[in-house]
């Protein structure tokens, strides 16, 4: 950021964002398939911010399914998956 004429000028920039599909399986036997969304330069660096994050009990993660906010709360969760990155041989 740089200051010009007493106004603070912030360059735009192009963030990346890992986008991860997951299937939460729920302590209850129930699932559902979730998006999480962040911005980083690696998607194994994602998920295992998604493991840990999960592994504390008090951990959440703000996940979107189609157009709604869904915020997937640790204690509820028995499973993840996350979605395969290319083909599986």
């Amino acid at each position: 950021m740089s200051r010009r004429a007493g106004r603070a000028v912030r360059r735009l920039g192009c963030v990346v964002m890992a986008e991860i599909v997951l299937r939460v399986r729920l302590v209850g036997g129930h699932q559902m398939d979730v998006t999480y969304d962040e911005p980083a330069s690696d998607a194994d660096d994602v998920i295992e911010h998604i493991i840990s994050t999960l592994s504390h009990d008090a951990g959440l993660l703000r996940t979107r399914h189609g157009d709604r906010l869904v915020v997937v709360y640790a204690r509820g969760v028995a499973a993840v998956e996350v979605s395969p990155r290319g083909p599986v041989l």
